[in-house]
């Protein structure tokens, strides 16, 4: 028996029709149906349990930085074939898949803003764009945003949602955990902050480069965060894994992450941590 029914709309005449799909989300935090106009006006958290679905990056731009002052950065950045890599679909398919559905170019946007009137540099990643997989691309828009950061001689966030490197991309991917490690290392040298926030999922390449390198590290309740999957991790090491392993909350309990934050309060929090780096040393 299906736990819920699909909504009906009953029109003028008095029939009754199915309600069009994504329309409505089950909430995998509590099983009620949640509309998407109250999804949208929630910031994407659940009404009923706070449970937070996941955002794109155009939304979390929005409900984070001052009104209109969002400008991107390095826009022109795509991503090729250098691999010329093949399977079921090639990876020049994928991408042009993904930058249709999503109207992205990449899984990072990146640029500059401010909150509550301090500039910034801010990148934010976007799982619906091929799993938030950090390629080629990805690494250099964040690079370069860390290092106009550096040389306006202001605070860089970054926001990330991420299933690890990307496949496709092979070793290149893979430097690029070093490249924007480094980037982070010349601006931290420069006594400038740099406030990394973690979302539902933060894994692998991601969280063993920058991610994890924050003077603070903030994250969205119940976010999975870790580097090998709880599967991977349980045969290796023979063990089970304590309850709660891998969530924002377990990790906050052990030190790894500084914060965890309701996402409706996130940009408060980032902006008392801007204000508490600018005072006066």
């Amino acid at each position: 028996m299906a736990i819920f029914k699909r909504p009906t709309l009953r029109t003028e005449s008095g029939k009754k029709r199915e309600m069009p799909q994504g329309l409505w989300q089950k909430c995998p935090g509590c099983g009620d149906v949640v509309h998407e106009i109250e999804l949208g006006q929630n910031q994407r958290v659940c009404p009923r349990c706070d449970y937070h679905f996941p955002q794109n990056a155009k939304e979390r731009l929005a409900d984070l930085l001052d009104p209109d002052t969002f400008t991107e950065h390095d826009a022109n950045l795509r991503s090729i074939d250098t691999l010329r890599f093949e399977g079921v679909a090639t990876y020049k398919d994928r991408l042009n898949k993904y930058q249709s559905s999503t109207g992205l170019t990449d899984v990072v946007l990146s640029g500059e803003g401010m909150i509550e009137g301090y500039k910034i540099g801010v990148a934010v990643m976007d799982f619906s764009f091929l799993g938030g997989s950090l390629g080629s691309v990805a690494g250099e828009r964040i690079t370069r945003i860390i290092e106009w950061s550096t040389a306006n001689r202001c605070a860089v966030i970054i926001i990330s949602a991420s299933g690890g490197a990307r496949m496709y991309e092979g070793m290149l991917s893979l430097m690029q955990m070093a490249k924007t490690s480094g980037a982070l290392a010349r601006h931290a040298c420069e006594k400038l902050p740099f406030i990394s926030v973690l979302t539902n999922p933060t894994l692998a390449g991601v969280m063993a480069s920058y991610a994890s390198l924050g003077d603070v590290i903030i994250a969205e309740p119940r976010s999975m965060v870790g580097f090998a999957g709880q599967r991977v991790i349980r045969e290796t090491t023979h063990q089970e894994l304590p309850e709660g392993f891998q969530t924002a909350e377990f990790l906050e309990d052990h030190g790894l992450i500084d914060l965890v934050v309701h996402r409706k309060k996130m940009r408060t929090q980032i902006a008392q941590l801007l204000d508490y780096f600018s005072a006066p040393q």
